[in-house]
């Protein structure tokens, strides 16, 4: 009698299927970064900047500020401070300028912003630190209106140039002997991140004189009117 025993017969003898090799599967399509942003803001240019300097692809959601969307519940998750930018990279959510170029230092270490050497490290922090604490804070939205109100536009421009002037001598000093292509070295660095769009906004919008002899380290280190590898300062900023 036949046995009705099909344990030991191949599946495919089974089914009538024929044995096939399973096509590789790709490997799946890291998410595009997500950059809460605001054009004027030099916090947001730094990190376009970064981003584009590390050909990083990235959404743009822009966030006015003059029409106060900062407030806006959803980005407010984001970021509780309120502040622009804020990185968005999958299930990953850094905010605040200085933090974010950082974290892509960490995770994509295409293009270096930091130098390895530890005295050129430490002065392109130190730089990147008196732009981002002693400069650019003092000239924000809530100061300027703040000052505003309180007195008059007159005394919030006076302010500002002040503190830009201040910071823009140190920075000077800092720089002197500096003989480099860009801030402190022929690429350009953490510093040169800090340090553009800072200049930038400074001749723009408060008409800062960074023709005079007072800064000419800062004037000649500046990429705002040379390209950099086919890239202008707009292109790098956008």
């Amino acid at each position: 009698m036949a046995s009705d025993d099909l344990s030991n017969v191949p599946l495919q003898e089974l089914t009538g299927a024929v044995a096939m090799t399973a096509a590789p599967v790709p490997p799946a399509k890291s998410p595009k970064l997500k950059l809460y942003s605001f054009w004027r803001s030099p916090c947001s240019q730094r990190v376009r900047i970064a981003l584009n300097l590390k050909g990083l692809e990235y959404e743009y959601k822009p966030v006015n500020l003059l029409a106060n969307e900062q407030s806006d519940p959803e980005f407010e998750r984001l970021n509780p401070i309120k502040y622009v930018p804020a990185l968005v990279d999958g299930d990953t959510i850094v905010a605040d300028s200085f933090a974010i170029l950082l974290y892509l230092e960490d995770k994509y270490p295409q293009y270096p912003l930091l130098p390895q050497d530890p005295k050129k490290r430490a002065l392109n922090i130190q730089i990147a630190s008196i732009v981002g604490s002693s400069i650019q804070p003092l000239q924000n939205y809530p100061v300027w209106n703040f000052i505003e109100e309180k007195l008059d536009s007159n005394e919030a421009i006076k302010w500002t140039q002040h503190h830009i002037n201040r910071g823009f001598t140190a920075l000077e000093k800092l720089l002197k002997g500096c003989i480099t292509k860009y801030a402190t070295g022929n690429e350009i660095q953490l510093a040169d991140v800090f340090l553009e769009p800072q200049i930038y906004g400074g001749i723009k919008r408060f008409g800062i004189d960074m023709g005079i002899e007072q800064y000419c380290r800062l004037g000649a280190c500046s990429f705002l009117s040379v390209k950099y590898k086919h890239k202008t300062l707009f292109v790098l900023f956008n």
